[in-house]
């Protein structure tokens, strides 16, 4: 009956002691367990804070956006008001550059009939120059000179003209002559007038 009773209360006692050991651990796990439930509240607070500071700056932002509004419409009025008097100027400065160039190309069209009629009356001279001295002169040499140097200011004036090959055929026919006769001053002074009637005015 004794040793029954010894082994009842060593087992109770290895059992108590087990109990505080497995106590002990699980108090062990909970303490631990409630450190990291804290830790991970403390970290979700410091998250939440962090991003409540972030919500309260975009409103400020947002607020001053709204705020700058009134100026953003006004400076975009602004830059229409802006775009059409720029585009009124270019306007302006095509119309004043067409009118320039019209301008222009009436000036050189005038220079240049201005330019070709003063050609043409040279020649033109030149030709009354030598019916004159075929009048009063026998030498063919200076005529043969003279047809030359009028085929040469016609070649220049017209830039090329039928009468051409017949002004200086005919030239070639005076250098053969010692003499201009009365017939050939005659046909002479025919085909200047019909050179003359032919000639052409560039410009």
């Amino acid at each position: 009956m004794g040793d029954t009773d010894d082994l009842d209360k060593e087992d109770t006692i290895k059992f108590i002691k087990e109990a505080d050991e497995k106590i002990d651990k699980f108090a062990s796990i909970l303490e631990k367990f409630g450190l990291d439930i804290i830790t991970k509240m403390g970290q979700t607070n410091l998250k939440i804070n962090v991003l409540t500071d972030k919500i309260d700056e975009l409103s400020k932002a947002t607020l001053d956006i709204k705020s700058l509004t009134p100026q953003l419409t006004n400076v975009i009025e602004n830059q229409k008001i802006l775009e059409e008097e720029l585009e009124l100027i270019r306007s302006l400065i095509q119309r004043s550059d067409i009118s320039f160039h019209s301008k222009e190309a009436n000036r050189e069209t005038v220079e240049r009939d201005t330019s070709a009629t003063d050609k043409k009356e040279a020649i033109i001279e030149q030709f009354n120059t030598l019916v004159s001295y075929i009048a009063e002169n026998d030498d063919p040499q200076p005529v043969v000179e003279s047809l030359r140097n009028i085929k040469e200011d016609i070649f220049v004036f017209t830039g090329g003209h039928r009468i051409l090959y017949e002004i200086g055929h005919f030239a070639s026919k005076l250098n053969s002559f010692e003499t201009l006769a009365d017939d050939v001053k005659n046909e002479l002074k025919e085909k200047i007038t019909f050179w003359i009637n032919k000639l052409s005015v560039k410009g």
